[in-house]
């Protein structure tokens, strides 16, 4: 009993864990100072282009003659200028604004994911020129020995400033630079249905008399702030900022450890960078199996992370070369992102659970393929897991079905032992070894079903699948708590009644810590992501008909020994 008892404090506590995760607020976040003109120049001051012998140096945004005026950054916040035409692209999926300045990604809007269900029309957006949702992502080409080079300062020529994906499978949208020497840079973006994946590719031709070297670059600038928590706000729970892949691990990157430590630095051939925004992503991923320089820094208020090729390229008179890079802008769905790179499907952080995660996401996903509607996929899925441990489970049932039945000659060993607990621990365990009952077979249950319920936890807040998912009646977003706690309520009254089907703890304290359980949970769980309630009371339900049957099998087999027993006697 002494294990049982550990188990339930040890519930207690996790729980306690879960809920202060969900329930804490931060202290006020820090003023964050405002991007000066020399942060400005330092932050934005193109990455270095190294290759084994070659060096090109490094220039900056600040400064420059034809640059125009930036707009006014209001409140700490970062702006960018809005004076260069721009073209905006339209596909089934969103919409993307790209200045001719530099061939800058300077806006992405996504068609299906509203900021907040309530209102439909407030739409998520990923880029931007201001504000919180600040993003660009950066290109261009650097060359060495002082030659022509089209840097995202350049200004590109567009020869429409609307383009729309209609009816067609792909669109490309291109936009040209060139130099009076002669070299011409023409800047494609490749766009499919379907699909938040940016096709790049940067053609440098070289018309000029000498042979041109040099590399192309791209980078991704973000807004970057002490995040806020809140305890209505499950997004505010999630990591937003910096992630890197290098080859062999994924690593994000907090603010605080990149202020404090310097700019982040790595090398590799089947690497990239990405940005997170809980469940959407900006990423950049070069042309596998090339070397590529990655660094990743804050200054102010903007995170600036760069892929830079790291060998140079010559490009004789006459010939051209193609930088081909995939730019990812919208949600984690792990169907596009695998299709992309394997790897950036850690992008989406199941925590030190994945190996249960993302097998458990993948099986809601094949229900959901079915049943289209991801509460129904959750009660199947959880009736699925019950049936995986039917017989696991079944067994520790019957040890509680027995325990059940012995209670009142464990009720009489106490009072008989009543001032000796040594006597007593021994009567009890000569009574249990008879009855061959384990008294801690009912922690088996609970241990089976913690770590699916952490899985279920880090899947309902990680999937963007899942995010604003509706259920049924009043359960519209599976993501987030129920509005009216009914479930936790029903829930509550679930655990109530599997109390009743199991035996009463020997421990006056346990019992009455049993007793105050259901209420603990009901209200544990009221804040908790609505989906998991769900999965909670669907396993509940479940364990209270899997131990009813097994209790009335159990109350049969006990009768027909005693009728044997008489038989024999008479």
């Amino acid at each position: 009993m002494d294990n049982q008892r550990l188990l339930i404090w040890a519930l207690f506590a996790f729980l306690a864990w879960i809920t202060y995760q969900t329930w804490v607020t931060d202290y006020a976040p820090k003023p964050v100072p405002p991007v000066t003109a020399e942060a400005t120049e330092s932050l934005t001051a193109l990455p270095e282009v190294v290759g084994e012998s070659d060096e090109l140096p490094a220039i900056s945004d600040a400064g420059t003659p034809d640059a125009p005026p930036t707009t006014p950054d209001v409140a700490g916040e970062p702006a960018v200028s809005t004076a260069a035409p721009t073209v905006t692209i339209s596909t089934d999926v969103f919409d993307v604004v790209i200045s001719t300045k530099g061939g800058t990604l300077q806006g992405a809007t996504l068609k299906k994911y509203p900021v907040a269900k309530d209102s439909p029309d407030v739409l998520v957006q990923l880029l931007a020129t201001e504000g919180k949702e600040f993003g660009l992502i950066e290109s261009g080409v650097r060359a060495a020995d002082g030659g022509a080079e089209a840097t995202h300062l350049e200004t590109f020529a567009a020869a429409r400033s609307r383009y729309e994906l209609g009816d067609a499978d792909e669109l490309v949208v291109p936009f040209t630079w060139q130099d009076a020497s002669g070299i011409t840079v023409e800047k494609r973006f490749r766009f499919s249905r379907g699909s938040y994946e940016i096709g790049l590719e940067q053609v440098v031709s070289n018309g000029s008399g000498a042979p041109w070297r040099g590399a192309e670059y791209v980078r991704i600038k973000r807004h970057s702030a002490e995040q806020e928590r809140s305890m209505f706000d499950v997004d505010s729970y999630s990591f937003i900022g910096p992630i890197v892949y290098d080859g062999d691990k994924s690593e994000k990157l907090k603010r605080d450890d990149l202020i404090d430590d310097g700019r982040y630095e790595y090398s590799a051939q089947q690497g990239w960078i990405g940005s997170i925004q809980h469940h959407f992503l900006s990423a950049v991923v070069p042309t596998p199996g090339v070397d590529y320089k990655y660094d990743v820094a804050v200054s102010g208020n903007v995170s600036t992370s760069s892929t830079i090729r790291r060998s140079l390229v010559a490009i004789t008179p006459g010939a051209s070369e193609t930088f081909a890079t995939t730019v990812f802008v919208g949600p984690k769905l792990q169907e596009q992102l695998e299709q992309i790179d394997k790897s950036l499907k850690l992008t989406v952080d199941y925590g030190w659970l994945t190996i249960i995660s993302q097998p458990l996401f993948w099986l809601l996903s094949f229900v959901h393929g079915y049943v289209a509607n991801w509460g129904v996929a959750i009660i199947l899925v959880t009736f699925l897991i019950k049936l995986a441990f039917y017989k696991l489970t079944e067994s520790s049932g019957r040890s509680m079905a027995k325990m059940r039945q012995i209670q009142p000659r464990m009720k009489a060993l106490q009072d008989r032992y009543k001032d000796d607990r040594q006597a007593l621990s021994q009567a009890m365990m000569e009574l249990y070894k008879r009855e061959k009952v384990n008294p801690a077979a009912g922690c088996l249950p609970i241990l089976i079903q913690m770590p699916f319920f952490l899985a279920f936890y880090w899947v309902l807040l990680e999937s963007v699948e899942m995010r604003q998912a509706p259920f049924a009646l009043w359960i519209t977003d599976l993501s987030t708590r129920d509005p009216y706690f009914i479930l936790p309520l029903i829930m509550g009254a679930a655990m109530f009644g599997q109390q009743k089907l199991n035996p009463a703890p020997a421990d006056p304290v346990q019992a009455k810590v049993m007793q105050i359980m259901p209420v603990m949970f009901t209200v544990f769980f009221a804040f908790f992501p609505s989906g998991l309630v769900l999965y909670w009371v669907t396993n509940t339900l479940l364990s209270i008909a899997q131990q009813w049957k097994v209790n009335k099998v159990v109350e049969a087999e006990s009768k027909a020994q005693k009728a044997g027993k008489k038989g024999k006697g008479g």
